[in-house]
């Protein structure tokens, strides 16, 4: 098994190969696994794994950008912020594609791109936080919850067109979905919103990342060019 299929097998990426340099291809499926280990059974993406590959990513002067393709139905919170907060934070061109689901902390996940796509037929679950296990009826637990709550909004809105009240009207509404408090939205609703930059395929999402990797080459080479007049 080469390299790529090695890392396919592994971490669910792969390096496209291309004029303008290479395009690494990130996966991010089933649940988003945090530092306890889920059942056999359970589809997951490791953020052991998801970390140390994306700052190899940001450090490999052969790869010119990131296609992170998302559908996942959530998990581990700070898991899926630590990665999310790692894409926002990488100076090379990035595009998201939610495909089949950007659930729950998957929509930080989905946004984390510079660029965000999602296909019409997608979903995005937007709710409030969970918490599974035992929890203390007291004030600091609530004060606690509502932290966590807060980290995630604010980093949504700060890197999408949403406001914070748009947001939390989805997070917090009822009778949408069934025995649950938050919204189910769509393809199209979701760029309507703000939440998500475009509609797009495959083939948009890659049209918009190579077209961001050869004018972020276009800058280098002019400031090469500029400092050595």
């Amino acid at each position: 098994m080469g390299l790529d299929q090695q890392q396919v097998a592994d971490f669910g990426a792969q390096v496209l190969e291309g004029r303008q340099g290479s395009i690494e291809v990130l996966t991010i499926i089933g649940q988003i696994e945090g530092h306890v280990l889920l059942p056999e059974t359970y589809k997951t993406t490791k953020y052991e794994h998801v970390l140390p590959l994306l700052t190899s990513v940001e450090e490999n002067p052969q790869i010119g950008g990131l296609l992170l393709l998302l559908n996942t139905v959530g998990g581990d919170i700070e898991a899926g912020l630590a990665i999310a907060e790692l894409i926002a934070g990488m100076k090379k061109p990035t595009v998201s594609l939610v495909l089949g689901g950007g659930h729950s902390i998957g929509v930080p996940l989905a946004v984390s791109a510079r660029t965000s796509f999602i296909v019409p037929s997608a979903g995005m679950t937007i709710h409030p936080v969970r918490m599974s296990g035992t929890v203390i009826g007291a004030p600091a637990t609530y004060e606690y919850f509502q932290a966590i709550q807060d980290r995630i909004v604010e980093f949504v809105t700060r890197n999408s067109g949403i406001t914070r009240k748009r947001f939390e009207s989805y997070m917090m509404a009822t009778g949408q979905l069934s025995n649950d408090v938050g919204t189910m939205i769509y393809g199209k609703e979701a760029v309507a919103c703000g939440l998500i930059d475009r509609i797009g395929s495959l083939a948009d999402a890659l049209d918009c990342l190579r077209q961001m990797i050869h004018e972020t080459q276009t800058d280098q080479k002019k400031k090469i060019s500029e400092s050595s007049i």
